[in-house]
């Protein structure tokens, strides 16, 4: 290999820095065996993005910096679409690809498992995860129930109401009241809020229902999850993986990656300002991340980009996973100061498009054409570039990825299943609490306002003969009387009385001829 390839890799990643490991350099072919390229952990947390075409290797390289950064002592937050990152928390299983992978890029290679705790939005593959509709939000929600704007406007407006009338929204029946009770008797305290179509009333319940059916209504509620247990640290010192299960809500892929949106915002929110670290205090992986940002609103937008812009100084990094650059909006892609891009496909013209695009967003480099490489990339290697510990982008490299120490399997049903029944976490979120709220506050206001009702219908008293005016009540009419008001009568009065008005008054003279 050109030594002067190799002597720029080792000046652009000094070794002796606290790191995470990516691999050995590859250029003309050829694999140096020696584990250059790294990623200072103080750096970790001016963000990255892992992108790659479908197979490339984007998995593995998120197990593999997770596993060390867990090592190093930092909690890490995956998520696991696919139902294939488990295995982390077991040591892998030597193989044949695994010991060539670990030779070809110098890398001395240890079986590993990992203290994990797993998480689940349904409650069936670990700790049931919860978040109240309060602190979820309008803008969150709208995009889960996939509103358009008039219909978000609505939203808001009726969050608004709750906050301003001390209405409690913790779960779905609760919203469902509120809706209900202000498309009802309620609307008139709309007013002063602009008021509501009962239409939009009506869609808004429809998708609730629709959410509620696919299995969502569990994720909304009390005891709410407890964003500190995702920064637990275990005994021997390694940072604990908090790992999402979502394979059984693959088809809710909106739910899962606005559900991830809403912990990071809450992270930025609760947790205080540390600046710079030697090491930070999360790492946040967002796996299948164009998720969140399809059909996403722009107030939605701006909202991701000032949480990945500001959440740098509470010490939390931010990695987004997708298939391409072009899946992050911009200004928010303008923030991710790491890049592992794996091998991309050119298969079409916009796919040529979106390449180029993604090739000039690299620095310069003398040692590769960077279309050229992206494009011929094999599985587990990635063009990588980083911030250096000055924040400096160092120039790219293509890189062969070391093999995770963990399993690269998942874990058997029975073995996850074993670990997810002898969880303390999963036993303190068990349980659901269903205390007062809104719901049951508009029940005993309705209650209330029907007990006085009752009360005042009872003090009213049996009306007598008299009228309220002390007039006596009429007697029923006389054949006389009615034969008298009849229709018949009152035409043969009519005629008689014309007859005689016209004899009294004279009847019209004829002209003469």
């Amino acid at each position: 290999m050109d030594e002067s390839v190799l002597a720029a890799a080792r000046a652009a990643f000094p070794a002796g820095q606290s790191s995470v490991t990516l691999g050995a350099v590859v250029h003309g072919g050829h694999t140096h065996p020696e584990p250059t390229v790294r990623l200072a952990l103080p750096m970790m947390n001016r963000h990255g993005l892992i992108a790659g075409a479908t197979g490339t290797g984007k998995t593995k390289t998120l197990q593999l910096m997770a596993e060390q950064l867990s090592a190093a002592g930092v909690p890490v937050f995956l998520a696991d679409v696919k139902g294939d990152v488990s295995g982390v928390a077991a040591p892998g299983e030597s193989s044949p690809r695994v010991t060539q992978r670990a030779t070809e890029t110098g890398y001395t290679w240890t079986p590993t498992g990992y203290p994990v705790e797993f998480l689940s939005l349904t409650g069936a593959h670990g700790a049931q995860m919860r978040a109240t509709v309060s602190s979820f939000g309008p803008l969150l929600l709208a995009k889960v129930l996939g509103l358009n704007e008039t219909q978000a406007s609505v939203l808001a407006m009726v969050f608004k109401y709750a906050d301003d009338r001390g209405l409690l929204l913790l779960d779905f029946s609760d919203l469902r009241s509120v809706l209900q009770y202000l498309s009802g008797e309620g609307a008139s305290e709309l007013a002063e809020y602009g008021g509501m179509a009962k239409q939009t009333v009506g869609v808004l319940l429809r998708e609730m229902v629709q959410l509620e059916q696919q299995g969502a209504g569990a994720f909304f509620g009390e005891p709410e999850f407890d964003l500190n247990d995702l920064l637990q640290v275990a005994p021997d010192g390694r940072g604990v993986m908090s790992v999402l299960e979502l394979q059984d809500v693959q088809d809710k892929p909106a739910l899962s990656s606005t559900f991830m949106m809403w912990m990071l915002a809450r992270l930025y929110h609760t947790l205080p300002e540390v600046g710079d670290l030697d090491k930070p205090k999360l790492v946040f992986f967002f796996d299948e991340a164009h998720l969140l940002f399809e059909g996403a609103s722009p107030a939605f937008r701006e909202q991701v980009e000032q949480v990945a812009r500001l959440i740098r100084s509470k010490g939390v990094g931010v990695f987004f996973v997708t298939q391409s650059p072009k899946d992050v909006p911009a200004d928010i892609l303008a923030q991710l100061g790491n890049r592992v891009q794996h091998a991309l496909r050119a298969f079409t013209p916009d796919d040529d498009k979106a390449l180029r695009a993604a090739a000039r967003t690299f620095p310069k480099t003398k040692f590769y054409d960077i279309e050229e490489t992206l494009t011929t990339l094999g599985i587990g290697e990635a063009l990588v570039t980083v911030l250096d510990t000055k924040g400096v982008p160092t120039q790219p490299f293509a890189v062969r990825m070391i093999p995770p120490s963990s399993r690269m399997s998942p874990l058997a049903p029975a073995e996850l299943q074993q670990r997810v029944m002898s969880s303390a976490q999963v036993r303190e979120y068990a349980k659901p609490v269903d205390r007062e709220s809104a719901r049951e506050m508009l029940a005993a206001r309705a209650a209330e306002a029907a007990r006085v009702t009752s009360e005042v219908e009872s003090r009213i008293p049996t009306q007598s003969p008299q009228t309220s005016r002390g007039r006596a009540t009429r007697e029923p009419p006389t054949a006389l009387e009615q034969a008298l008001r009849s229709p018949l009568a009152r035409t043969v009065a009519g005629v008689v009385t014309r007859g005689l008005m016209g004899a009294l008054l004279g009847g019209t003279r004829r002209r003469r001829r």
